[in-house]
């Protein structure tokens, strides 16, 4: 893998984790590209660019370094290859939360048979 496909891929983990931030629940994701572009402190158009999957805009040493220091991250962090994390969907998060309310509004008897039917479908 090159070192621009390397830190296109890391900062797309970068903005994946923004996006699980700050995106409530169910909501759509409309404006956090902007919103992940103005907190590393570039345009909405060069982190487009970066992005774009047909011909991407290459990341500068520069511009790595400027990307690490804005999301926390140590210095060289976009140039060392890290796997992505699991990043909850919408829907997994309103599922997440239908299932709390259910626990939550049974008593002994119904979480425990909850709780029974989450492990046959674990064990499938």
């Amino acid at each position: 893998m090159t070192l621009s496909s390397l830190r296109r891929n890391n900062a797309l983990i970068l903005y994946r984790e923004f996006v699980a931030a700050h995106a409530a629940p169910g909501t759509e994701t409309l404006g956090l590209a902007r919103q992940f572009a103005a907190s590393l402190e570039i345009s909405a158009s060069m982190w487009s660019q970066i992005r774009s999957q047909k011909s991407p805009r290459a990341i500068s040493d520069k511009l790595a370094r400027q990307i690490e220091r804005h999301c926390g991250k140590p210095s060289a962090w976009l140039d060392a290859e890290h796997e992505p994390g699991p990043v909850p969907d919408p829907g997994e998060e309103r599922f997440i939360e239908m299932a709390r309310q259910a626990y939550r509004n049974q008593n002994a008897k119904g979480k425990r048979a909850l709780r029974t039917l989450v492990m046959e479908h674990l064990k499938r």
